[in-house]
């Protein structure tokens, strides 16, 4: 008797819930996504969490970081007109350096004064 009142007492403790996540299971960056979809779409958040076993204040941050990343990749320019400047000038610069060392190679092999120094 005292084994039914023992196993009755576990099974009223365990989560039943049939779309309740095992707490031992890693939440993926796509697991998270989805659910911050399905708060995007307006399902309660109070469901959700009872759900899925998992705490309010975490869905919260989830939709808060989704949020926040949404509006940087809104906030990214595509052909910053300063980016492009810059890589110009670096290039001007790699073709400048590539023409001294060049001169400075052929000063080097031709030595044209070289002979002619004075022998004070």
């Amino acid at each position: 008797m005292e084994k039914d009142i023992i196993a009755s007492g576990a099974a009223e403790g365990e989560r039943s819930s049939p779309g309740a996540a095992p707490d031992n299971k890693r939440w993926s960056a796509n697991r998270k996504k989805e659910v911050v979809l399905r708060l995007m779409r307006g399902e309660p958040i109070d469901a959700l969490s009872r759900e899925l076993g998992v705490e309010i204040y975490r869905l919260q941050q989830w939709h808060q970081k989704a949020l926040q990343g949404i509006e940087t990749a809104l906030k990214a320019r595509e052909g910053d007109p300063l980016a492009a400047e810059l890589n110009a000038a670096m290039r001007r610069i790699g073709e400048i350096t590539m023409e001294n060392e060049l001169l400075r190679e052929r000063i080097k092999r031709s030595h044209p004064l070289g002979s002619r120094r004075s022998k004070r």
